[in-house]
């Protein structure tokens, strides 16, 4: 077997990943400038934020018992198929019959409501592939959350310009094209016998009763509680930016389209840097104090850029110097989850993380577009901008935080990948 034939699952899963995330960056940017073209309101761009984020939700938590079954490789496949769909038809509607906005908001929540299970598969895929390559897991975990960074520093520019040049609704039907790429990319380089060590739980369980064992694990292990809250709330505040608050200051006070996805991108490539320097050195960095330090520098400071109003290229300077810090977190995070969650229990523990992680965005940006339309951006940018701050401090009293530096127990040992062949 060639050094070539062991790298292949990886790169299928990194180039895979990057395709799919970078046709999500394109939606990121068209889907809220096109509402606030077609409404003009804040609020109405806040309830198409929470519409697209809620399948996030359902997808995460009941989709990880239906990829644990029928297949990490097969659900990642079948996701990007199902959502690129979806996605295409927006345009297709809109310039036939037309696209009323509850439509739209069908559309939405139907194209994401496979899209986190196939991210959930393709991460869970992820110690096999990285023993096949032979690599360190935290290496492999920050390549994975690199290509999700090289993603945003990709797709968010582009897209503004594109939006710009073209429109919203050709954006999207490139979008569409993207998961089409990401699907066949993962059907060439990652092969079926890519997959986890045989489950040891009983089988034979009901969807319920494997939906209920990856909750249960989850309420066990008090450090990934106290992960899922943390990132709970700080997904919440980060909602009210991205999905309200940054794109109505981007259209109404820095030039529209073009630095909305200017700003995505600077943040995206600083925290590709970031994920980069990770995977590196990542396994010789003290745990908790990486990630107190990357959350502290990561999130407020682009609350407070964007409140105080400097030029645009301050602005940028602060969203790439904050996404530099922010490229640390998803790949700690991640190495910790997949050390401690068992082979066979990870799409269903991962997608009840998911789900606890990603609950706060819903509300996040319906808050943001209400507190918006009332009180203006800046005090809220201010306000969300002090809350992050004191909120990534926590990890600092101790508690559970404390045992992110320690030995993972032998009864909860790294799997034995199955060969590839």
């Amino acid at each position: 077997m060639t050094k070539t034939r062991h790298r292949a699952p990886l790169v299928g899963l990194l180039v895979g990943h990057t395709v799919s995330l970078t046709g999500n960056m394109l939606t990121l940017i068209a889907l809220p400038l096109y509402v606030l073209a077609e409404t003009g309101s804040p609020a109405a761009t806040g309830l198409t934020g929470a519409v697209a984020a809620v399948p996030m939700v359902l997808g995460g938590a009941l989709g990880g018992v239906l990829v644990d079954r029928i297949g990490y490789r097969r659900a990642s496949v079948l996701a990007d198929v199902v959502s690129g769909l979806t996605v295409a038809a927006v345009p297709l509607l809109d310039a036939t019959v037309g696209l009323p906005f509850w439509a739209l908001l069908g559309l939405v929540f139907a194209s994401g409501l496979l899209d986190t299970p196939g991210q959930t598969a393709r991460n869970a895929l992820l110690p096999e592939a990285a023993t096949a390559a032979g690599v360190p897991l935290e290496r492999a975990v920050g390549w994975y959350e690199a290509s999700e960074r090289g993603a945003r520093l990709i797709g968010a520019p582009v897209a503004g310009l594109l939006v710009a040049t073209l429109g919203a609704l050709p954006v999207l039907a490139l979008d569409a094209a993207t998961f089409a790429v990401s699907a066949l990319v993962v059907t060439v380089l990652v092969p079926r016998s890519l997959h986890p060590a045989p489950p040891t739980d009983p089988a034979g369980g009901g969807y319920w009763r494997d939906f209920a064992a990856g909750v249960r694990f989850l309420t066990r292990e008090p450090l990934l509680r106290a992960v899922v809250l943390l990132v709970l709330v700080t997904n919440f505040l980060d909602a009210t930016k991205s999905n309200v608050l940054l794109p109505v200051v981007a259209d109404r006070e820095l030039g529209g389209a073009t630095a909305f996805g200017l700003l995505v991108g600077a943040m995206g490539g600083g925290a590709l840097a970031g994920s980069l320097l990770f995977s590196a050195v990542g396994h010789r960095l003290p745990r908790r104090a990486t990630l107190v330090t990357a959350f502290a520098l990561a999130g407020a400071p682009p609350f407070w850029a964007l409140a105080a109003a400097p030029p645009l290229p301050w602005i940028v300077a602060v969203f790439a110097t904050s996404g530099f810090a922010a490229g640390a977190i998803n790949p700690l995070l991640g190495a910790v989850e997949l050390e401690r969650v068992p082979a066979h229990l990870r799409a269903r523990v991962f997608g009840v993380i998911g789900a606890g992680c990603w609950a706060g965005i819903p509300l996040g940006a319906l808050a943001a577009g209400v507190a918006a339309d009332r009180f203006g951006t800046t005090p809220v940018l201010f306000t969300v901008g002090c809350c992050y701050l004191l909120v990534v401090l926590t990890p600092l009293l101790g508690g559970p935080w404390r045992t992110m530096d320690r030995p993972i127990t032998p009864t909860r040992p790294a799997p034995t990948p199955t060969p590839v062949t």
